[in-house]
């Protein structure tokens, strides 16, 4: 445990900011992995809104610094081919 009172804080401030992170993290999990299942198995409306959503969580995510700006555009980059290649083998 730190002495400093402003260690201290830093490692309450570094504690919350884990939390908020990760949870922010696992949400974006989540959402890519239905937005892929959406596209295999959904109707083709329902998967581009979950496309799209996941799109904005991914922009968001990387606007505030959670994860890397270059790896939120990948994913949604993936997602949109998935879609993409799901629709014209429609």
């Amino acid at each position: 445990m730190p002495k400093i009172k402003s260690a201290k804080k830093r490692l309450r401030q570094s504690g919350k900011r884990t939390l908020r992170n990760k949870a922010v993290t696992s949400r974006l999990k989540t959402v890519e992995k239905t937005a892929r299942q959406a596209v295999l198995q959904g109707p083709a409306e329902q998967a581009a809104a979950r496309v799209r959503r996941a799109e904005k969580l991914l922009a968001q995510a990387a606007a505030k610094r959670i994860i890397p700006k270059r790896r939120a555009s990948r994913h949604a980059s993936r997602l949109a081919r998935h879609l993409a290649k799901s629709a014209a083998a429609s």
